[in-house]
């Protein structure tokens, strides 16, 4: 789950939504094509590195880099990715400047370590997909973008990379672009930009190069500080998964406090003090009768804010409920339709059990039917297979020993998405995007308080 982001709320329904300073996002693209140097360039060039980072580069130097310093040691992490020059894990590295602060995932390129790629994009407000100006538009290019698109990533940049080794070609970064525009209508990606750089000289990374006359657009950086994120958030139906219940005079706060509140991660809308709340499941109707942040009581607060909720009545609420607003509600139901990504190596079969994290709810769970494995270079739906193998993506059915309320992940990200745990080993095997329910939750059932 995100982390909780500080920003000032929107005064009225109609008034936009102050603009969210993180922005999330993910390199990815095939092997060698400079995913690691691009962030150890943006990294480096954006003064962003401790001392003790830029002295290990200069001690890597001669042992990596030929006695020049290598960019990409500083995500490469693992000794095996140094030496054979490749990104095997999901490395996170942070840095800001004074428009924005980032939080990037570097993503291997390897066709087998695809669950990784899933893992490092599934909280990216944005992906970066490199591509080699040599090779020009490969399978994993397509497979990358059809990924992004899988897991709703609303901003996509193409970054056409060493255009230092075809001389700046204007025509072949336009022959790339051609390729590129030709399968993106079949996606749901709407905001695609196109940046010709060289990572490893750093043009048109931080700074506009002199090298490239005929590009009228932002470098990399310019792009990522300035792109529109505020928007991406669900702010239609509030959703407020409960994950702690603060008791009056909490030992584990630091300030003591008299009230019971309810703490977590607005997942969806916006709320406010008078606002008719439900809690799901049970039904049960109250009003929101303050809000507290770390700062204080506030007026309003939405999507991905953390907060505490005070009602008007006393219920009984605990972890794993869910308070929703009285608009756009949610579904509910035990029978699940998802697409998954497999992570484990053994086969997914019908039949086995698991259990299954959805926002702070755990449930028990069986996987039901495998519908179809997804051809992740089209999206295409593909014979019903007998079982999902280690990065396979399919659909399937599930079904709950207990009742569910959710969206469907292509109205909300954080309230559409679920992992599914093994029991005994406690590791997580596969990420899910749920489809739409087809029951929806109904206001006329509510039991209301008095």
């Amino acid at each position: 789950m995100p982390a909780s982001i500080s920003a000032s709320a929107p005064t009225s329904k109609a008034s936009p939504v102050a603009p969210i300073d993180i922005l999330r996002f993910n390199t990815c693209g095939s092997v060698d094509d400079g995913k690691s140097t691009l962030i150890g360039r943006l990294l480096y060039d954006s003064k962003s590195l401790m001392e003790d980072q830029l002295e290990a580069l200069q001690r890597s130097a001669d042992l990596t880099g030929g006695g020049e310093i290598n960019l990409a040691n500083l995500t490469d992490g693992l000794r095996a990715e140094r030496e054979q020059g490749i990104t095997i894990d999901v490395a996170y590295r942070y840095f800001a400047t004074l428009r924005r602060k980032f939080i990037i995932a570097d993503t291997p390129g390897h066709v087998q370590y695809t669950r990784n790629m899933v893992t490092g994009a599934s909280n990216a407000n944005l992906s970066i997909v490199l591509v080699d100006a040599r090779t020009g538009v490969i399978e994993q290019s397509r497979r990358h973008t059809c990924i992004a698109s899988l897991l709703r990533i609303p901003h996509l940049v193409v970054a056409i990379n060493k255009m230092d080794l075809v001389d700046w070609s204007e025509d072949r970064f336009n022959e790339i672009r051609a390729e590129f525009e030709q399968f993106l209508p079949r996606l749901d990606i709407k905001d695609v930009k196109f940046i010709p750089i060289s990572a490893l000289n750093g043009d048109n990374v931080v700074t506009l190069s002199a090298k490239t006359p005929w590009y009228a657009g932002p470098s990399l950086l310019g792009h990522l500080e300035t792109v529109h994120i505020a928007s991406d958030w669900n702010l239609q139906g509030f959703r407020f998964p409960v994950q702690w219940v603060n008791r009056p005079n909490n030992p584990k706060d630091e300030k003591l406090h008299d009230f019971r509140g309810f703490s977590g991660q607005i997942a969806g809308g916006i709320v406010r003090p008078g606002q008719q709340v439900m809690v799901l499941p049970g039904g049960l109707t109250t009003k929101v009768k303050e809000i507290h942040t770390l700062e204080g009581p506030v007026e309003e607060a939405f999507c991905p804010q953390s907060v505490t909720l005070l009602l008007e009545h006393d219920i009984d609420i605990s972890r794993g409920q869910m308070i929703i607003g009285m608009e756009d509600l949610p579904g509910a139901g035990t029978e699940l339709l998802a697409k998954i990504c497999w992570m484990h190596p053994r086969a997914l079969m019908p039949g086995r059990k698991f259990l299954l994290k959805h926002t702070t709810h755990t449930t028990q769970v069986v996987v039901s039917e495998i519908t179809h494995r997804i051809d992740i270079t089209t999206l295409e739906p593909g014979p019903a297979p007998a079982g999902l193998e280690l990065n396979d993506i399919g659909e399937i059915r599930l079904r709950t020993a207990k009742q569910l309320v959710y969206d469907g992940y292509h109205s909300n990200r954080l309230t559409g998405s679920f992992i599914l745990i093994e029991p005994g080993t406690h590791a997580t095997v596969a990420a899910g995007m749920l489809l739409p329910a087809k029951t929806v939750v109904k206001p006329d059932d509510a039991d209301f308080v008095i």
